[in-house]
């Protein structure tokens, strides 16, 4: 009886063991696909800010929880099912799809570079808000271009765990749906309500209080700016090095050849930084063939008369 029952601690240590080790694998493959969709999750928190701009102080979190909301509805409800079945049935096509998304991250970020150039930013703050129905079309608006950032980073992250079974893949898809949202919409919270933790600062007795907060007040805007420049800088990077990876899967290879042997050629020439200067050269080739790529789409969108006058319509 006692053996029987020491027998079965045994097994129930094994499996908890091996549940654990399930658990570590999941966590340690989702760090790594978010990891790789780290570009797109810095344009994600770049973006949404403008969302918010100038409404009521007392609205800017619940419509940020809303955006959150029904930014986790488009990864586990649309985004993930859709993912995970063409992975297990149709798995030629992530490549082609994923390389339609990099286009789009080209196009987005080179439009925001030819928006300042030109004098006219297309991606200027939202009107505030004033009212419900405009507050409700502003998150619809944010929902929507947060489902385009969502499909890319959900399938970045299945691209770099494609190899794991159905039900891990599933797994670590719902962890990093979780961890990415929970982060991006925390950072974005932090960021829109900085300004009023620097006015009330502004209002203590401590001067090193009121100097911490005409601080913060003063620095977000360039905050924001900064955090802008790198969502368009990230936009750019990320979707040349996927369109030169995806050229290169799809039997191109000549492109990415050049951009890894210089990497190459860098890594071995300076000992010591040689790794992060060649990663340097990679980020910075992929950034390059991603403005090339996207200002070729804006200059059919904006620039040809046929494409102004298909966006003029648009609008």
């Amino acid at each position: 009886m006692a053996a029987g029952l020491f027998g079965l601690l045994d097994d129930v240590a094994a499996l908890a063991r091996l549940a654990a080790a399930s658990v570590d694998d999941v966590g340690a493959a989702a760090g790594r696909a978010t990891g790789k969709a780290a570009g797109v999750v810095i344009d994600d928190t770049a973006v949404t800010p403008q969302y918010v701009h100038g409404v009521a102080a007392n609205r800017e979190l619940p419509m940020i929880k809303q955006i959150a909301v029904g930014s986790l509805r488009n990864k586990l409800l649309f985004i993930l099912p859709a993912a995970l079945l063409l992975s297990q049935f149709a798995e030629f096509l992530l490549t082609p799809i994923l390389m339609l998304g990099g286009a789009y991250l080209c196009f987005e970020g080179a439009e925001k570079i030819w928006g300042k150039i030109a004098g006219h930013d297309d991606h200027a703050a939202p009107v505030a808000a004033s009212g419900p129905e405009a507050e409700k079309s502003m998150v619809a608006g944010a929902i929507r271009t947060d489902f385009i950032l969502s499909a890319e980073i959900m399938v970045i992250s299945l691209n770099e765990v494609a190899d794991e079974g159905f039900w891990s893949r599933a797994a670590i898809l719902v962890v990093v749906a979780l961890a990415i949202t929970l982060a991006v919409y925390g950072v974005v919270a932090l960021i829109v309500k900085m300004d009023d933790i620097g006015l009330r600062l502004t209002q203590r007795t401590s001067t090193l209080a009121r100097k911490v907060g005409h601080g913060l007040v003063a620095g977000m805007p360039k905050v924001l700016a900064v955090i802008s420049t790198v969502g368009t800088a990230a936009m750019l990077w990320v979707g040349g090095h996927i369109e030169l990876v995806g050229l290169a899967e799809l039997g191109w290879h000549a492109p990415y050849d050049l951009v890894h042997h210089l990497e190459e050629e860098v890594h071995h020439a300076v000992e010591g930084i040689g790794g992060v200067l060649a990663w340097l050269v990679n980020t910075a080739a992929s950034a390059l063939f991603g403005l090339v790529l996207g200002a070729v789409v804006v200059a059919v969108v904006h620039v040809l008369p046929f494409g102004r006058k298909e966006h003029g319509a648009a609008h």
